[in-house]
């Protein structure tokens, strides 16, 4: 089965899941993952740092001494502390499958929750390709992931401050459509924001995105990753296209160089065209 990787928020871990699973909203610090089209099972995951290279360790003695009928088991390359809980819910009966495991200073608790009697062995794979980065793999990381929870809800709260600049200040609609681009540009070319506001040029920026997103069928949001930068991006489809809409003001702006937004939106069309004609 086709697989898509998952690099945690600060890249604390690294995991490979399948390609018909979504990450959704849970609890906090808390990475929840499962096929929402046949639910099979909710795979959850968390991470917590310790202040020494004995905490990992620490953390499954701690659960094997206190789980009842906890014990170790081998998944990969991890030695787990693994124990299952029953519960029923709404006259259905559900089994959780719990796994403590991890590497030197960060414990990693996973559970994979399925209807009682169904196999575990979809969380044991995910569980199989989970790796800690090192402080060398860091430094080099640079990665384009699935969009994550944690990207939709800052495209969500900028897209919705942008809305309201326009709506304040020009008393127009925003409905991420490229007539809107010229609002957009009334927007970066007047007083309305300070210049030194990054956060808010970003904001903007999102904005251009979701209109790029829209307009451009096969145009995604992601998550970008380069080294300790985390942030949304656009790519089209597999290709090696990708737009980073919060720079793409914002670097202009920095610079006090002006920004055209209709000829950046031209400028990427035609990139896709050549894609699609198959000339990058």
């Amino acid at each position: 089965m086709k697989k898509q990787k998952y690099i945690a928020p600060g890249s604390w871990f690294t995991l490979e899941y399948p390609a018909n699973w979504h990450e959704f909203e849970d609890m906090e610090d808390c990475f929840l993952f499962y096929n929402p089209d046949k639910w099979t099972g909710n795979f959850r995951i968390s991470a917590y740092r310790g202040t020494n290279k004995e905490y990992a360790r620490k953390c499954m003695m701690d659960e094997k001494a206190h789980v009842k009928g906890a014990e170790w088991v081998k998944i990969g390359e991890w030695d787990c502390v693994y124990s299952m809980e029953k519960f029923h819910e709404k006259g259905v009966s559900y089994v959780s499958h719990i796994w403590v495991t991890g590497k030197d200073n960060l414990s990693v608790e996973c559970s994979f929750t399925t209807m009682d009697g169904e196999s575990a062995q979809e969380g044991k794979d995910v569980i199989a390709t989970l790796h800690i980065p090192q402080m060398s793999e860091l430094q080099q990381m640079k990665e384009i992931i699935p969009i994550r929870v944690l990207e939709i809800n800052v495209i969500n709260e900028s897209y919705d401050w942008a809305v309201s600049v326009i709506k304040k200040n020009l008393v127009k609609d925003f409905t991420s459509s490229e007539k809107d681009i010229k609002n957009l540009q009334k927007i970066v070319d007047g007083d309305y924001i300070q210049h030194a506001d990054r956060k808010a040029w970003e904001n903007i920026g999102i904005a251009f995105g979701s209109i790029l997103e829209n307009e451009i069928d096969g145009m995604e949001w992601v998550t970008s990753i380069n080294k300790t930068v985390e942030m949304p991006a656009l790519r089209f489809r597999e290709s090696d296209l990708i737009i980073s809409p919060m720079n793409l003001i914002w670097d202009k702006k920095s610079a006090g160089v002006s920004c055209d937004l209709q000829s950046e939106y031209d400028r990427i069309c035609a990139q896709v065209e050549s894609i699609l004609n198959g000339k990058a």
